[in-house]
């Protein structure tokens, strides 16, 4: 059985960034047609309000004539991380932030991922590997 991490420090130590192939936008639709055209290509979804939000990749995007013009690279966060822990997604996001770097994180229930510009892809791997060899 994989053993989830709790704690803070055993989550940020854990954590293990892998860079997923591709590029990604965000998009929201309250079109059905295009919710349902999409939504087998698209990497996540979430229903709000306002609309269906989905995570799709880039060229998926363009072939629907969507906007593209803020690619996203995904960043897996190859821990498991317990439902309940408390401080791995605060950590991340303040490290980036300190870098300048936004981000989106979207939990799921294996693993946290983090959406960052393409074009600093490169520097938030290097601020991730310091966050965690700093917990080890």
């Amino acid at each position: 059985m994989t053993k989830v991490a709790k704690t803070a420090r055993d989550m940020i130590a854990g954590m293990t960034p892998k860079l997923k192939p591709g590029a990604f936008v965000f998009i929201t639709t309250g079109n059905p047609a295009l919710i349902k055209s999409l939504s087998s290509q698209a990497i996540s979804t979430f229903k709000e309000e306002e609309g269906m939000s989905l995570i799709v990749p880039v060229e998926v995007a363009e072939e629907k004539g969507l906007d593209v013009e803020h690619p996203m690279r995904c960043i897996t966060l190859n821990v498991y991380a317990s439902l309940e822990g408390v401080g791995l997604t605060a950590a991340v996001s303040t490290a980036l932030g300190d870098a300048g770097i936004p981000c989106n994180m979207v939990a799921a229930y294996h693993h946290d991922n983090v959406f960052v510009p393409s074009d600093k892809v490169r520097t938030a791997m290097e601020v991730l590997a310091r966050l965690q060899s700093r917990a080890n």
